[in-house]
């Protein structure tokens, strides 16, 4: 049994793949905790597919799930999510713009809090880019009032039984701070560190990250009001 399991969505990232094999590893050598890798291949059109399988062929500690077709970001993280069993689950992106070793930031603060997200210090992005996230970023918070400076940052611990309670709709990956609020737990963020993409392309335009976060929010808004918690007080 893993304490902790990390979900690496996967689209045709085959530039990627075997440094983020080598970068696992060396993270996994670093922690405490006995860590495993859960890749999601989203219907990857490259050879992301054979050189995923081919490093868990090799590794005990890395797995995958693969779809039969591209489903977008936001359902291989939550496909990710509902397959873990380890009590905690990480995220992290294909491209290393964030390192696995900022996790250990992050696990610092995870048994007080429920969910702990990176903050991209120094972002090593274009300016249209950064732009464009701090202006989707400070609408989302108007909506949401979740207090997070960075939604969008790869570098995420959550403990999985508040994971796994989060509904299935596109754009979640923008909003795991703000469901993991809606179960009335507690969240924080950490400042980490931020790398220039080195290989494969940037699968968001300005749609994504500025005009579809708008139309998610009201999404958001609808959820927040319809959401639901209860606790079972006694059962037999």
């Amino acid at each position: 049994m893993y304490d902790f399991t990390i979900v690496i969505p996967v689209y045709n990232e085959e530039d990627n793949l075997e440094r983020v094999e080598k970068e696992m590893l060396d993270y996994i050598k670093t922690t405490d905790k006995k860590t495993s890798v859960l890749f999601v291949n989203d219907g990857s059109k490259d050879n992301s597919e054979a050189i995923m399988k081919a490093i868990c062929n090799r590794n005990d500690t890395f797995h995958y799930i693969s779809f039969k077709k591209n489903c977008g970001l936001s359902a291989a993280i939550k496909a990710g999510f509902d397959h873990v069993e380890a009590p905690l689950v990480g995220y992290i992106d294909a491209d290393l713009q964030t390192t696995p070793q900022d996790f250990n930031k992050l696990l610092e603060y995870i048994g007080e809090y429920d969910l702990v997200t990176g903050v991209r210090a120094d972002r090593k992005d274009s300016f249209v880019k950064n732009m464009s996230s701090k202006i989707a970023n400070g609408i989302r918070r108007a909506f949401t009032h979740d207090g997070m400076d960075d939604t969008g940052c790869p570098l995420k611990i959550i403990k999985t039984e508040y994971a796994k309670k989060i509904p299935m709709f596109k754009g979640l990956h923008r909003f795991l701070p703000a469901m993991i609020l809606l179960q009335n737990a507690k969240i924080t963020q950490v400042p980490v560190r931020h790398f220039p993409r080195v290989a494969g392309e940037a699968k968001f335009g300005l749609w994504n990250r500025l005009l579809g976060p708008l139309l998610d929010c009201f999404a958001y808004v609808w959820m927040k009001k319809k959401y639901i918690n209860y606790e079972v007080k006694d059962k037999k």
